[in-house]
């Protein structure tokens, strides 16, 4: 098998008849913009699933996340603490605002933002706290929500990967003063593209809602004061969304069985430590991934080309903020070894809802033939 003729993706939907009815009667009413019913409903029955009052449908995850900062009025000489360790979205999404990202390293155990290391970067002009729940694993939010509370800060849930997770019994998204997740295609829950904002603050969800769709006065429909945004999310992709809706503890569930395979599959593999679940979290396993150690006998980026040798496609983890070509001229000079250590050691494992038991079997005998032949 070529490796470029892939067997088992990353991550693909799952969509069924379900999706295709909803976006063939939105087709068919001739609501196909953001004015549809879809929206709205999908708008109330995710925010309901995460424990949030208010929906605002977006076009995206990043813009899920530049609209809850701007909705925040965070601008031009704030500064906004967020992992070193997290997709380039999370930055860019400060860096829109004018503010500027403050980088904090990983802890080691849960792969998330280092709680004891915020306060030493915690300046007059912090407004706001981005954790991100990675790969599916909830961040320690008590801790969180207590520094902020102590400092006037709001708390932003990055939780693009994280649909379904919990806290101490609690669904992420609705802990902080905003959440914020993506629907692209390889989340748990897709609309192909789209993201979502969720509040208990009305005051925040009318901001959004003003600002998403150019900030329209009600008054007058082309009279505009404040600077808004193009971010909403047409009928069609949220027609997906709700279907998706009525399997999400399916689609949660099957990532969380497909990493309790790869785990008995892959504990006694000398080399290799698994994903993380700490005892107060639920984990979605939004991504399987591992770490590829010293005594592997490989390192990760050589079993990546073995795996894909075998029609197996794999991610790496993604590279700290500091290093990124386009921040590095900000951040150059700073360090932060977890973060290093976990970009140069990760990998991302074939993971999706579509994923079957012969699959990881089959990823996890090439893994094991890749050691072998060392």
């Amino acid at each position: 098998m070529k490796g470029k003729q892939l067997r088992i993706p990353v991550s693909a939907p799952l969509l069924g008849k379900k999706e295709l009815e909803y976006v063939t009667n939105a087709v068919k009413a001739n609501w196909i913009s953001s004015k549809g019913k879809y929206v709205s409903e999908f708008e109330e029955k995710f925010s309901r699933y995460c424990g949030a009052k208010y929906g605002i449908a977006t076009s995206s995850g990043t813009t899920a996340l530049h609209l809850a900062l701007a909705s925040l009025d965070i601008g031009k000489n704030d500064e906004v603490i967020i992992p070193a360790f997290t997709m380039i979205a999370t930055a860019n999404a400060v860096t829109y605002t004018g503010a500027k990202p403050i980088l904090v390293d990983s802890e080691p155990y849960t792969w998330n933002m280092d709680v004891e290391k915020i306060l030493e970067k915690i300046t007059k002009k912090t407004k706001a706290i981005i954790v991100v729940h990675t790969y599916g694993h909830p961040v320690d939010m008590d801790t969180i929500c207590d520094i902020a509370g102590d400092h006037g800060l709001k708390v932003i849930e990055d939780a693009a990967e994280a649909h379904g997770a919990e806290y101490k019994g609690i669904k992420v998204g609705g802990i902080g003063d905003v959440g914020c997740f993506s629907f692209y295609a390889n989340k748990i829950v897709t609309t192909g593209e789209g993201g979502m904002i969720v509040t208990n603050d009305e005051k925040i969800a009318e901001k959004a809602r003003i600002l998403r769709a150019h900030a329209f006065s009600e008054d007058r429909h082309f009279w505009h004061r404040f600077i808004g945004f193009n971010y909403r999310m047409s009928n069609l992709q949220a027609a997906i969304g709700v279907a998706q809706m009525e399997k999400i503890e399916e689609l949660v569930e099957l990532r969380r069985r497909n990493a309790e395979k790869y785990n008995f599959l892959l504990k006694k593999v000398e080399g290799i430590s698994l994903p993380p679940e700490a005892i107060w979290a639920k984990s979605v396993y939004w991504m399987y991934s591992i770490l590829i150690e010293g005594n592997f006998g490989m390192n990760r980026d050589t079993l990546m080309e073995e795996l894909e040798k075998g029609g197996i496609e794999t991610r790496t983890f993604f590279y700290p903020i500091n290093i990124q070509p386009i921040y590095a001229k900000y951040y150059g000079n700073e360090n932060y070894p977890v973060a290093s250590e976990l970009s140069r050691k990760g990998i991302n494992l074939p993971s999706g809802a579509t994923l079957k038991e012969e699959d990881i079997k089959y990823v996890v005998d090439q893994i094991v033939r890749a050691r072998e032949s060392i």
